[in-house]
């Protein structure tokens, strides 16, 4: 479930960060950007969580 939620979310902020993206013109570059951005958020998130699982409570 968690992981369903941080793809939902990692998904919606990609798309709105491609599309009001000014540097990138092209619909591939506007494309290829919120993959990269979603990556990014898919990526960290597991980061996080790996650091997370070792830190005892």
């Amino acid at each position: 479930m968690h992981f369903l939620l941080m793809a939902i979310f990692a998904g919606v902020v990609a798309t709105v960060m491609a599309v009001i993206d000014s540097e990138r013109h092209g619909l591939r570059a506007k494309a290829l950007y919120g993959l990269k951005v979603f990556a990014a958020f898919i990526g960290i998130g597991f980061v996080i969580g790996w650091v997370m699982y070792f830190i005892p409570m």
